[in-house]
């Protein structure tokens, strides 16, 4: 089913498609994107890519390079954040509790969640990103958790671009001052370590996102494969595309207590007869995309009973077995709406 498709990337400072633009796939060249509230520099990187635009190499250097080759990675969202100062406020930054990465949607999607999603969402928690909380059975779902543990990879600093590389490149840590503002504070300089540190509210009442001073952050993992439109968990796998209802999956960094936000990366599903030869979508598809409405997918006849919870519990446990997991970290109720 999913060769019926061609993906396209858009981002942008809004929830709009018409304020967003489409970026260049495994193009080493950072997108840049401003406003009044940041300056950002986008890289996207996603491996066996085949979507739009056409022309677009199916890989990048950064997914042959540690960690990323033995991790087997499958896609990236890398890029380079600073804030800005609103005028009129006298605060420094933006608090740790307050800046949020995650997933939301214009409407329902409770109706299409697949048999195993709750499953799914159990070890994403568990296993991934222990900070993730929300509603996906919300009028407006969404999944967000805290940056400071979310990504991947935090750079206090601009980092690097490296062609050899695949573009940004950023190594947790920080240049020599912001390495001095961390070991103040108290962050690791370990990704693992500063994401389970950032987990614990005292540490996030330390952290601040300074206007004026730019971050590098990358957000990427070996679970989300785009060449199929699966999530592929420890000892479960779940066909996204069976169960699409049209929207865009959409990545968004946003301030929790204003709802500003500060960058959307959409990824959207084309039916390949809606694409032209020149890559550009016809106009009923794009306005269908920008309504949300898009193509459902059919089912393709699967039983829903089938799906047994507690065998694919089980496996990924087993999986998981030889990692050491803490699920006694907390989380604070403030880092989600």
């Amino acid at each position: 089913m999913a060769d019926r498709y061609f993906m396209r990337v858009t981002a942008g400072t809004s929830y709009d498609m018409n304020d967003q633009v489409e970026v260049p796939i495994n193009n080493s060249t950072p997108l840049k994107i401003s406003n009044e509230l940041a300056d950002i520099e986008l890289n996207v990187r996603i491996q066996n890519y085949k979507g739009l635009p056409k022309g677009s190499s199916n890989t990048s250097p950064y997914f042959s390079t540690p960690p990323h080759d033995y991790n087997k990675d499958q896609y990236s969202i890398a890029f380079r954040f600073t804030p800005k100062k609103p005028s009129g406020t006298d605060s420094e930054g933006i608090k740790a509790t307050d800046l949020q990465f995650g997933n939301d949607f214009d409407h329902p999607i409770r109706d299409r969640l697949p048999p195993g999603f709750n499953t799914a969402l159990n070890i994403v928690r568990w296993w991934i990103d222990p900070g993730l909380d929300g509603d996906a059975y919300a009028d407006s779902p969404y999944l967000y958790g805290p940056a400071l543990s979310s990504f991947n990879v935090v750079h206090s600093g601009k980092g690097e671009f490296d062609e050899e590389k695949g573009g940004l490149w950023f190594e947790e840590g920080g240049d020599d001052h912001g390495l001095e503002e961390r070991q103040e504070i108290g962050a690791p300089s370990d990704a693992k370590a500063r994401m389970k540190w950032a987990l614990k509210k005292e540490s996030k009442e330390h952290w601040v996102w300074k206007y004026g001073k730019t971050y590098g952050v990358d957000f990427f993992n070996p679970y989300l494969d785009f060449s199929d439109f699966a999530l592929r968990l420890p000892g479960f796998t779940l066909p996204i595309i069976k169960y699409w209802d049209g929207q865009g999956l959409r990545y968004v960094l946003r301030n929790r207590v204003t709802g500003q936000v500060y960058l959307v990366v959409l990824f959207t599903l084309y039916l390949k007869e809606d694409v032209n030869e020149d890559g550009s979508i016809k106009p009923e598809a794009l306005e269908a995309a920008k309504k949300a409405s898009g193509h459902i997918a059919q089912d393709d006849g699967d039983d829903a009973e089938s799906f047994d919870e507690e065998k694919v519990l089980e496996q990924a446990r087993r999986n998981l077995s030889t990692v050491e997991v803490d699920d006694k970290v907390e989380t604070n109720e403030d880092d989600v709406d």
